[in-house]
Protein backbone atom coordinates (compact mmCIF):
# COMPACT_ATOMS: atom_id res chain seq x y z
CA UNK A 1 0.00 0.00 0.00
CA UNK A 2 1.31 3.45 -0.86
CA UNK A 3 0.78 5.82 2.04
CA UNK A 4 -0.09 9.27 0.71
CA UNK A 5 -1.72 10.38 3.94
CA UNK A 6 -0.10 13.40 5.54
CA UNK A 7 0.69 13.69 9.23
CA UNK A 8 -2.56 15.48 9.99
CA UNK A 9 -4.56 12.71 8.34
CA UNK A 10 -2.70 10.03 10.28
CA UNK A 11 -3.44 11.84 13.52
CA UNK A 12 -7.09 12.18 12.57
CA UNK A 13 -7.36 8.49 11.76
CA UNK A 14 -6.13 7.39 15.17
CA UNK A 15 -8.35 9.64 17.24
CA UNK A 16 -5.61 12.05 18.31
CA UNK A 17 -7.35 14.97 16.64
CA UNK A 18 -10.95 13.83 17.08
CA UNK A 19 -13.70 14.78 19.50
CA UNK A 20 -15.28 12.42 21.99
CA UNK A 21 -18.45 10.58 21.05
CA UNK A 22 -19.47 8.33 23.93
CA UNK A 23 -22.21 5.77 23.87
CA UNK A 24 -24.78 6.64 26.57
CA UNK A 25 -23.66 5.25 29.91
CA UNK A 26 -20.78 3.34 28.39
CA UNK A 27 -17.85 5.71 28.65
CA UNK A 28 -16.08 4.31 31.69
CA UNK A 29 -14.22 1.13 32.52
CA UNK A 30 -16.69 0.14 35.23
CA UNK A 31 -19.45 -0.80 32.78
CA UNK A 32 -17.68 -3.81 31.24
CA UNK A 33 -15.64 -6.74 32.56
CA UNK A 34 -12.06 -5.48 32.59
CA UNK A 35 -8.76 -6.42 34.16
CA UNK A 36 -7.53 -4.74 37.31
CA UNK A 37 -4.17 -3.19 36.50
CA UNK A 38 -1.72 -0.72 37.96
CA UNK A 39 -1.34 0.54 34.39
CA UNK A 40 -4.69 2.37 34.52
CA UNK A 41 -3.95 6.06 34.07
CA UNK A 42 -0.60 5.56 32.37
CA UNK A 43 0.14 7.34 29.13
CA UNK A 44 0.10 4.87 26.26
CA UNK A 45 3.66 6.00 25.55
CA UNK A 46 4.70 4.57 28.94
CA UNK A 47 3.41 1.05 28.32
CA UNK A 48 5.79 -1.87 27.98
CA UNK A 49 6.03 -2.88 24.35
CA UNK A 50 4.74 -4.43 22.23
CA UNK A 51 1.34 -3.37 23.55
CA UNK A 52 -1.99 -3.56 21.74
CA UNK A 53 -3.92 -0.32 22.13
CA UNK A 54 -7.48 0.65 21.27
CA UNK A 55 -8.46 4.30 20.88
CA UNK A 56 -11.86 4.17 22.59
CA UNK A 57 -13.27 7.37 21.11
CA UNK A 58 -12.51 6.19 17.57
CA UNK A 59 -13.93 2.74 18.25
CA UNK A 60 -17.12 4.26 19.69
CA UNK A 61 -17.55 6.32 16.55
CA UNK A 62 -17.15 3.18 14.43
CA UNK A 63 -19.79 1.43 16.53
CA UNK A 64 -22.20 4.24 15.81
CA UNK A 65 -21.30 4.68 12.14
CA UNK A 66 -22.30 1.19 11.04
CA UNK A 67 -25.76 1.54 12.57
CA UNK A 68 -26.21 5.05 11.21
CA UNK A 69 -25.30 3.87 7.71
CA UNK A 70 -27.81 1.01 7.84
CA UNK A 71 -30.59 2.98 9.53
CA UNK A 72 -33.87 2.59 7.68
CA UNK A 73 -32.62 -0.28 5.51
CA UNK A 74 -34.14 -3.04 7.63
CA UNK A 75 -30.71 -4.67 7.81
CA UNK A 76 -29.30 -5.45 11.24
CA UNK A 77 -25.76 -5.84 12.51
CA UNK A 78 -24.45 -9.21 13.71
CA UNK A 79 -20.75 -8.54 14.36
CA UNK A 80 -18.19 -11.31 14.00
CA UNK A 81 -16.19 -11.68 17.21
CA UNK A 82 -13.31 -13.46 15.46
CA UNK A 83 -12.02 -9.91 15.01
CA UNK A 84 -11.70 -9.06 18.71
CA UNK A 85 -12.27 -12.30 20.69
CA UNK A 86 -13.28 -10.14 23.65
CA UNK A 87 -16.65 -10.51 25.48
CA UNK A 88 -16.44 -6.92 26.76
CA UNK A 89 -16.24 -5.59 23.21
CA UNK A 90 -19.02 -7.95 22.12
CA UNK A 91 -21.21 -6.50 24.86
CA UNK A 92 -20.42 -2.98 23.65
CA UNK A 93 -21.55 -4.04 20.18
CA UNK A 94 -24.80 -5.43 21.56
CA UNK A 95 -25.38 -2.29 23.59
CA UNK A 96 -24.90 -0.27 20.39
CA UNK A 97 -27.76 -2.19 18.74
CA UNK A 98 -26.37 -5.45 17.33
CA UNK A 99 -28.91 -8.29 17.00
CA UNK A 100 -26.34 -10.82 18.21
CA UNK A 101 -22.80 -11.85 17.35
CA UNK A 102 -21.13 -14.41 15.11
CA UNK A 103 -18.28 -16.71 16.12
CA UNK A 104 -16.14 -18.81 13.82
CA UNK A 105 -15.32 -21.61 16.25
CA UNK A 106 -17.06 -23.66 18.90
CA UNK A 107 -14.49 -22.64 21.51
CA UNK A 108 -15.05 -18.95 20.71
CA UNK A 109 -18.80 -19.47 20.99
CA UNK A 110 -18.38 -21.09 24.38
CA UNK A 111 -16.30 -18.19 25.70
CA UNK A 112 -18.88 -15.65 24.55
CA UNK A 113 -21.85 -17.55 25.97
CA UNK A 114 -20.14 -18.19 29.29
CA UNK A 115 -19.36 -14.50 29.62
CA UNK A 116 -22.84 -13.11 29.16
CA UNK A 117 -23.18 -12.82 25.38
CA UNK A 118 -26.52 -14.52 24.98
CA UNK A 119 -27.02 -14.53 21.18
CA UNK A 120 -24.20 -16.35 19.35
CA UNK A 121 -24.38 -17.68 15.81
CA UNK A 122 -21.52 -20.06 14.99
CA UNK A 123 -20.66 -19.68 11.31
CA UNK A 124 -18.43 -22.77 11.14
CA UNK A 125 -19.66 -26.35 11.18
CA UNK A 126 -19.23 -29.03 13.83
CA UNK A 127 -18.56 -32.39 12.21
CA UNK A 128 -16.69 -34.52 14.77
CA UNK A 129 -18.68 -36.47 17.39
CA UNK A 130 -16.85 -34.66 20.21
CA UNK A 131 -17.68 -31.21 18.88
CA UNK A 132 -21.26 -32.12 18.03
CA UNK A 133 -21.85 -33.39 21.56
CA UNK A 134 -20.27 -30.27 23.02
CA UNK A 135 -22.34 -28.04 20.74
CA UNK A 136 -25.53 -29.69 21.93
CA UNK A 137 -24.50 -29.22 25.53
CA UNK A 138 -23.97 -25.52 24.82
CA UNK A 139 -27.36 -25.27 23.15
CA UNK A 140 -29.00 -26.97 26.12
CA UNK A 141 -27.41 -24.49 28.53
CA UNK A 142 -27.62 -21.40 26.32
CA UNK A 143 -30.78 -21.17 24.17
CA UNK A 144 -29.32 -18.31 22.12
CA UNK A 145 -26.71 -20.56 20.49
CA UNK A 146 -27.21 -21.31 16.78
CA UNK A 147 -24.87 -23.43 14.67
CA UNK A 148 -24.30 -23.92 10.96
CA UNK A 149 -24.52 -27.03 8.83
CA UNK A 150 -23.55 -27.60 5.20
CA UNK A 151 -24.17 -31.26 4.33
CA UNK A 152 -26.90 -33.87 4.79
CA UNK A 153 -24.78 -36.34 6.78
CA UNK A 154 -23.86 -33.65 9.26
CA UNK A 155 -27.50 -32.58 9.51
CA UNK A 156 -28.47 -36.14 10.46
CA UNK A 157 -25.65 -36.28 13.00
CA UNK A 158 -26.93 -33.04 14.54
CA UNK A 159 -30.46 -34.42 14.64
CA UNK A 160 -29.30 -37.60 16.41
CA UNK A 161 -27.22 -35.65 18.93
CA UNK A 162 -30.01 -33.16 19.63
CA UNK A 163 -32.43 -36.02 20.22
CA UNK A 164 -29.98 -37.71 22.58
CA UNK A 165 -29.57 -34.42 24.47
CA UNK A 166 -33.33 -33.93 24.65
CA UNK A 167 -33.27 -30.54 22.95
CA UNK A 168 -34.30 -28.67 19.83
CA UNK A 169 -31.17 -27.28 18.19
CA UNK A 170 -31.43 -24.23 15.97
CA UNK A 171 -29.34 -24.38 12.80
CA UNK A 172 -28.63 -22.31 9.71
CA UNK A 173 -27.52 -23.60 6.32
CA UNK A 174 -24.15 -22.27 5.21
CA UNK A 175 -24.12 -21.62 1.46
CA UNK A 176 -21.02 -22.15 -0.67
CA UNK A 177 -20.24 -18.80 -2.25
CA UNK A 178 -16.43 -18.94 -2.61
CA UNK A 179 -15.71 -22.68 -2.95
CA UNK A 180 -14.50 -22.91 0.64
CA UNK A 181 -17.23 -24.15 2.94
CA UNK A 182 -20.96 -24.50 2.62
CA UNK A 183 -23.47 -26.44 0.56
CA UNK A 184 -23.81 -25.56 -3.11
CA UNK A 185 -26.56 -23.08 -3.90
CA UNK A 186 -29.74 -24.14 -5.69
CA UNK A 187 -31.27 -27.56 -5.22
CA UNK A 188 -28.61 -29.00 -2.85
CA UNK A 189 -29.15 -26.13 -0.43
CA UNK A 190 -32.93 -26.35 -0.72
CA UNK A 191 -32.95 -30.09 -0.06
CA UNK A 192 -30.68 -29.67 2.96
CA UNK A 193 -32.95 -26.98 4.39
CA UNK A 194 -35.98 -29.21 3.83
CA UNK A 195 -34.20 -32.12 5.54
CA UNK A 196 -33.56 -29.93 8.56
CA UNK A 197 -37.15 -28.71 8.55
CA UNK A 198 -38.35 -32.32 8.70
CA UNK A 199 -35.99 -33.20 11.55
CA UNK A 200 -37.92 -33.23 14.83
CA UNK A 201 -34.98 -32.07 16.95
CA UNK A 202 -33.69 -29.38 14.61
CA UNK A 203 -35.15 -25.98 13.84
CA UNK A 204 -34.26 -24.40 10.50
CA UNK A 205 -33.44 -20.73 11.06
CA UNK A 206 -32.14 -19.58 7.69
CA UNK A 207 -29.00 -19.20 5.63
CA UNK A 208 -25.48 -17.77 5.72
CA UNK A 209 -23.79 -16.36 2.61
CA UNK A 210 -20.44 -14.79 3.36
CA UNK A 211 -18.21 -13.81 0.46
CA UNK A 212 -14.84 -13.39 2.15
CA UNK A 213 -13.11 -12.88 -1.17
CA UNK A 214 -15.11 -9.74 -1.95
CA UNK A 215 -14.20 -7.88 1.22
CA UNK A 216 -10.77 -6.72 0.05
CA UNK A 217 -11.45 -6.14 -3.64
CA UNK A 218 -9.95 -2.73 -4.34
CA UNK A 219 -12.34 -0.11 -5.69
CA UNK A 220 -15.97 0.26 -4.72
CA UNK A 221 -17.35 -0.45 -8.21
CA UNK A 222 -15.31 -3.63 -8.62
CA UNK A 223 -16.28 -4.79 -5.14
CA UNK A 224 -19.96 -4.11 -5.80
CA UNK A 225 -19.83 -5.96 -9.13
CA UNK A 226 -18.24 -8.97 -7.45
CA UNK A 227 -20.84 -8.93 -4.68
CA UNK A 228 -23.79 -8.61 -7.07
CA UNK A 229 -22.52 -11.54 -9.12
CA UNK A 230 -21.93 -13.69 -6.06
CA UNK A 231 -25.40 -13.09 -4.70
CA UNK A 232 -27.36 -13.94 -7.86
CA UNK A 233 -27.47 -17.70 -7.08
CA UNK A 234 -27.77 -16.96 -3.37
CA UNK A 235 -30.91 -14.88 -3.91
CA UNK A 236 -32.34 -17.55 -6.20
CA UNK A 237 -31.73 -20.12 -3.47
CA UNK A 238 -33.35 -17.92 -0.84
CA UNK A 239 -36.40 -17.40 -3.04
CA UNK A 240 -36.73 -21.13 -3.68
CA UNK A 241 -36.71 -21.76 0.06
CA UNK A 242 -39.39 -19.16 0.70
CA UNK A 243 -41.48 -20.51 -2.18
CA UNK A 244 -41.25 -24.02 -0.69
CA UNK A 245 -42.73 -22.73 2.56
CA UNK A 246 -39.56 -22.60 4.65
CA UNK A 247 -39.27 -19.89 7.29
CA UNK A 248 -36.00 -18.11 6.49
CA UNK A 249 -35.69 -16.02 9.62
CA UNK A 250 -31.97 -15.36 9.14
CA UNK A 251 -30.29 -14.37 5.87
CA UNK A 252 -26.87 -13.27 7.02
CA UNK A 253 -23.64 -12.36 5.25
CA UNK A 254 -21.49 -9.50 3.98
CA UNK A 255 -18.64 -7.93 5.93
CA UNK A 256 -16.85 -4.66 6.55
CA UNK A 257 -16.00 -4.25 2.86
CA UNK A 258 -19.52 -4.95 1.55
CA UNK A 259 -21.86 -4.13 4.43
CA UNK A 260 -23.39 -1.18 2.56
CA UNK A 261 -24.14 -3.17 -0.61
CA UNK A 262 -26.94 -5.44 0.63
CA UNK A 263 -29.93 -3.10 0.58
CA UNK A 264 -31.34 -4.52 -2.66
CA UNK A 265 -30.90 -8.20 -1.69
CA UNK A 266 -34.39 -9.67 -1.05
CA UNK A 267 -34.85 -11.00 2.48
CA UNK A 268 -31.37 -10.07 3.67
CA UNK A 269 -31.41 -9.64 7.46
CA UNK A 270 -27.98 -8.75 8.85
CA UNK A 271 -24.32 -8.08 8.12
CA UNK A 272 -21.43 -9.98 9.71
CA UNK A 273 -19.11 -7.00 10.05
CA UNK A 274 -16.00 -7.51 12.14
CA UNK A 275 -13.03 -5.34 11.21
CA UNK A 276 -15.15 -2.16 11.16
CA UNK A 277 -14.53 -1.87 14.90
CA UNK A 278 -10.74 -1.63 14.54
CA UNK A 279 -9.84 -1.26 10.86
CA UNK A 280 -6.35 -2.05 9.57
CA UNK A 281 -3.94 -1.43 6.70
CA UNK A 282 -5.63 -4.06 4.52
CA UNK A 283 -9.05 -2.44 4.74
CA UNK A 284 -7.75 1.10 4.44
CA UNK A 285 -6.37 0.16 1.01
CA UNK A 286 -9.62 -1.01 -0.61
CA UNK A 287 -11.19 2.39 -1.16
CA UNK A 288 -14.79 3.50 -0.69
CA UNK A 289 -17.49 4.89 -2.95
CA UNK A 290 -16.41 8.41 -2.06
CA UNK A 291 -12.65 7.80 -1.97
CA UNK A 292 -11.07 5.23 -4.29
CA UNK A 293 -7.70 5.47 -2.56
CA UNK A 294 -8.80 5.12 1.05
CA UNK A 295 -11.63 3.26 2.75
CA UNK A 296 -12.88 6.00 5.03
CA UNK A 297 -16.22 4.71 6.32
CA UNK A 298 -14.51 3.67 9.54
CA UNK A 299 -11.35 4.94 11.18
CA UNK A 300 -8.46 2.80 12.47
CA UNK A 301 -8.64 2.49 16.25
CA UNK A 302 -6.28 -0.46 16.88
CA UNK A 303 -2.52 0.08 17.08
CA UNK A 304 0.59 -1.58 18.41
CA UNK A 305 2.96 0.49 20.52
CA UNK A 306 6.56 -0.48 19.78
CA UNK A 307 10.02 0.65 20.91
CA UNK A 308 13.03 1.55 18.80
CA UNK A 309 15.87 -0.68 19.99
CA UNK A 310 18.57 -0.06 17.35
CA UNK A 311 19.55 2.90 15.15
CA UNK A 312 22.91 1.71 13.80
CA UNK A 313 22.21 2.50 10.15
CA UNK A 314 20.98 5.69 8.45
CA UNK A 315 17.38 5.45 7.24
CA UNK A 316 16.79 2.31 9.25
CA UNK A 317 15.24 1.64 12.67
CA UNK A 318 14.87 -1.71 14.43
CA UNK A 319 11.93 -2.19 16.81
CA UNK A 320 10.86 -4.86 19.28
CA UNK A 321 7.71 -5.74 17.32
CA UNK A 322 7.93 -8.29 14.53
CA UNK A 323 5.64 -11.07 13.34
CA UNK A 324 4.82 -12.09 16.92
CA UNK A 325 3.35 -8.64 17.46
CA UNK A 326 1.78 -7.91 14.04
CA UNK A 327 1.47 -11.41 12.44
CA UNK A 328 1.85 -10.49 8.79
CA UNK A 329 4.17 -8.34 6.75
CA UNK A 330 2.00 -7.44 3.75
CA UNK A 331 0.63 -4.87 3.63
CA UNK A 332 3.11 -2.92 5.69
CA UNK A 333 2.06 -1.67 9.10
CA UNK A 334 1.44 2.08 9.05
CA UNK A 335 3.60 4.15 11.39
CA UNK A 336 1.40 6.99 12.60
CA UNK A 337 2.77 10.42 11.87
CA UNK A 338 5.45 9.11 9.51
CA UNK A 339 4.00 8.62 6.02
CA UNK A 340 7.49 8.03 4.62
CA UNK A 341 8.14 4.99 6.83
CA UNK A 342 7.87 1.40 5.61
CA UNK A 343 7.38 -1.07 8.46
CA UNK A 344 8.57 -4.63 7.83
CA UNK A 345 7.41 -7.22 10.38
CA UNK A 346 8.98 -10.17 8.60
CA UNK A 347 11.22 -11.19 11.51
CA UNK A 348 9.72 -13.04 14.47
CA UNK A 349 10.89 -10.67 17.19
CA UNK A 350 11.99 -7.54 15.33
CA UNK A 351 10.43 -4.93 13.12
CA UNK A 352 12.48 -3.04 10.54
CA UNK A 353 11.57 0.50 9.57
CA UNK A 354 13.16 1.94 6.44
CA UNK A 355 12.80 5.53 5.26
CA UNK A 356 14.39 8.24 3.20
CA UNK A 357 13.03 11.05 5.34
CA UNK A 358 11.48 11.36 8.79
CA UNK A 359 9.64 14.06 10.67
CA UNK A 360 12.12 13.87 13.56
CA UNK A 361 15.34 12.20 14.68
CA UNK A 362 14.91 8.87 16.41
CA UNK A 363 17.04 7.33 19.13
CA UNK A 364 17.02 4.05 21.04
CA UNK A 365 14.07 3.98 23.45
CA UNK A 366 11.76 6.12 21.36
CA UNK A 367 8.25 4.78 20.75
CA UNK A 368 6.32 4.32 17.52
CA UNK A 369 2.61 3.65 17.06
CA UNK A 370 1.70 1.27 14.26
CA UNK A 371 -1.66 0.57 12.59
CA UNK A 372 -1.76 -3.22 12.25
CA UNK A 373 -1.70 -4.86 8.80
CA UNK A 374 -4.61 -7.23 9.59
CA UNK A 375 -6.50 -6.90 12.86
CA UNK A 376 -7.98 -10.41 13.29
CA UNK A 377 -4.76 -12.42 13.65
CA UNK A 378 -3.03 -9.57 15.50
CA UNK A 379 -5.65 -9.74 18.26
CA UNK A 380 -4.98 -13.45 18.68
CA UNK A 381 -1.41 -12.66 19.75
CA UNK A 382 -2.38 -10.68 22.85
CA UNK A 383 -4.10 -11.50 26.12
CA UNK A 384 -5.12 -7.89 26.75
CA UNK A 385 -6.10 -4.74 24.90
CA UNK A 386 -5.34 -1.36 26.43
CA UNK A 387 -8.35 0.92 26.05
CA UNK A 388 -6.99 4.43 25.55
CA UNK A 389 -8.86 7.68 26.00
CA UNK A 390 -7.15 11.02 25.51
CA UNK A 391 -3.78 9.34 25.51
CA UNK A 392 -4.15 7.45 28.79
CA UNK A 393 -5.11 3.89 29.72
CA UNK A 394 -8.76 3.92 30.78
CA UNK A 395 -9.41 0.19 30.83
CA UNK A 396 -7.64 -3.10 30.18
CA UNK A 397 -9.81 -5.52 28.21
CA UNK A 398 -9.12 -9.27 28.47
CA UNK A 399 -8.98 -11.19 25.18
CA UNK A 400 -10.64 -14.24 26.69
CA UNK A 401 -11.06 -16.12 23.40
CA UNK A 402 -7.41 -15.73 22.42
CA UNK A 403 -6.13 -19.05 21.06
CA UNK A 404 -9.66 -20.49 20.95
CA UNK A 405 -9.34 -21.93 17.46
CA UNK A 406 -11.04 -25.32 17.91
Amino acid sequence: MTHRLNRRKFLQYTGMAGTALLLPGKGTAGNYPTLASDEIGLSKWELETPSLCLELEVMEKNLKKVHDKLAGSGIGVRPHIKTHKCPALAQMQLDAGAVGVCAAKLSESEIMLENGISQVLMTGVNVSPVKIKKAMALRKKYPGFIQAVDNPVNAQDLQDAAKAAGIIAEVVVDLDVIKRSGVRTGLPALELAQQIDRSPNLRFMGILAYDGGAQHVKGYAARKARTDQTFEPVVATYESMVKSGLNVEIFSGAGTGTYDMMGDVPGFTDVQVGSYLFMDAQYMAIGSEENEELYDHFDPSLTVMTTVINTNYPGRLITDSGAKALTINKPSGIVIGEPGFTYNAGSDEYGTVTYSEANRDYKVGDRLEVIVPHCDPAINLYDRIYGIRRGKVEMVLPVLARGMSR
